[in-house]
């Protein structure tokens, strides 16, 4: 239900209004003076306030400078007479809602009140979308404790509130569009659109058409004009994926855009600007693509002002960890009420750890969706576990590390403070936990720590 503050010194007048109110559905309160009506705003939800120009003290005009202060998106409606007109039309400058003259029929009153409401849960809406966008790709929220990761999020508060064109590297599946759009989101152009492009995914007719536009007739088939995604993206940040896949015509025109800050539409003659961000990711090494003539080397350079290397999950086994508990808290709505999963069984994790992630941070996503449809109980066991990654289980011990005249005892060695470093990672070197992956007591991985001079 919504809730309106009705403020007026005459107690005869907020009673009628009161009435009417809460007839139409609306949870009322009523203050008396614009110093009660403060104090019910700190305390309470009001989604708009109704105030009658003239009271003594503090009259309406005061009261809507001291609510936009404190909550600028607050509607505010001004009930007032012929004679403070020109007050309620400053208070109109000032970001009131309205004004209502009186003496005024109800039903008038009403009309505006549910559009007033109705704006300022748009408004609501509207704020809580975008608090839950930018805390998706907050980069705070990527996950990851690896110094690798840790110096990604470093560049990201640097590069942030700057405009500097941004280039990210990484294998397939790493994240990188996640990381251009934390970029975007903590950046003065967050407001403003993010707008991607796969570079990959097109043909080259119809790229160019979709990056620059084009104008109505410019080919067979363009029976209007169409902004392209540069204009889109106007104010705001355009994210060009797989830019190595970017075929040599458009490498031109995209050299172009950013040392003009213009674009032609497909068919046009006119310059357009356009006030971007550019960020640009590839999992290709674009110095091999200049050298064997894929890649002109001066847009290189115009891309890579800002370098961000993402490190492939296997580079990172000590993430691992916190991205199980990750996709598992995310895909939790997948499981049936009351038979949530609760554990993961130390076999898995070692596997986890072992296995090479060749689709990285996307494949053990995709690993542990599947997982939280499909495992039977609270548990994840290697049996709840894809084909690939089962099969993986017997193919995890490489002898060819080890020396050919090496005796049983010291290959068993060599396995065991393997394992052992190995559990510790995982454990984040917290030895209880690294035991209990090892199937061990802590009292004897205390003693090989010892033993192996490994503490």
């Amino acid at each position: 239900m919504e809730s309106i503050l009705v403020v007026d010194d005459e107690k005869n007048y907020t009673a009628v209004l009161n009435a009417v109110l809460e007839e139409e559905g609306f949870e009322t309160f009523v203050a008396n003076s614009g110093a009660k009506a403060l104090e019910i705003i700190e305390r309470e939800e009001i989604s708009l306030v109704i105030t009658d120009m003239k009271m003594p003290v503090m009259d309406g005009l005061a009261l809507l400078e001291k609510i936009k202060r404190r909550q600028p998106d607050m509607p505010v409606i001004l009930m007032t007479a012929h004679g403070t007109v020109d007050k309620a039309v400053e208070a109109m400058q000032k970001g009131a809602y309205t004004f209502i003259l009186k003496p005024f029929e109800n039903e008038r009153l009403v009309m505006y009140a549910h559009k007033a409401v109705e704006l300022h849960r748009l408004v609501k809406d509207n704020q809580r979308l975008q608090h839950e966008v930018e805390h998706q790709y907050s980069f705070d929220n990527i996950i990851g404790k690896s110094q690798a990761m840790q110096n990604v999020f470093k560049t990201i508060r640097k590069v942030g509130p700057a405009s500097a064109t941004v280039l990210i590297l990484g294998e397939s599946g790493t994240g990188k569009e996640l990381v251009a759009k934390s970029i975007h989101f903590n950046s003065p152009r967050r407001n403003k659109p993010i707008v991607a492009v796969n570079c990959a995914a097109l043909a080259e007719n119809l790229l160019e058409s979709e990056l620059f536009g084009h104008e109505k007739g410019a080919f067979t088939g363009a029976i209007s004009r169409k902004k392209g995604r540069f204009e889109m993206a106007d104010g705001g940040t355009i994210f060009l994926d797989e830019i190595g896949e970017l075929p040599p015509s458009l490498q031109v025109k995209l050299l172009r855009v950013l040392q003009e800050k213009t674009i032609e539409r497909v068919g046009g003659t006119l310059p357009i600007p356009v006030d971007i961000r550019v960020i640009a990711a590839t999992h290709r090494s674009l110095k091999q693509e200049i050298e064997e003539g894929r890649f002109r080397e001066d847009l290189f350079y115009r891309l890579n002002v800002v370098r961000i290397q993402i490190p492939p999950l296997k580079q990172r086994p000590e993430d691992i960890h916190l991205l199980i508990d990750h996709f598992i808290r995310k895909y939790s709505k997948e499981r049936p009420a009351g038979n949530a999963i609760t554990h993961v069984d130390p076999a898995v994790e070692r596997l986890f750890q072992d296995y090479h992630w060749p689709g990285n941070v996307r494949e053990l996503e995709n690993t542990i969706e599947r997982v939280m449809v499909l495992c039977p109980g609270p548990t994840i066991t290697i049996e709840d576990l894809p084909t690939e990654l089962r099969d993986h289980v017997h193919n995890t011990l490489h002898l060819e590390g080890i020396p050919a005249d090496a005796t049983l005892y010291e290959t068993l060695t060599m396995v065991e403070k393997k394992m052992i470093l190995r559990a510790m990672k995982m454990a984040g070197h917290v030895q209880t936990k690294a035991a209990e992956i090892l199937g061990i007591g802590k009292s004897g991985l205390n003693q090989k720590l010892k033993k192996y001079n490994l503490g």
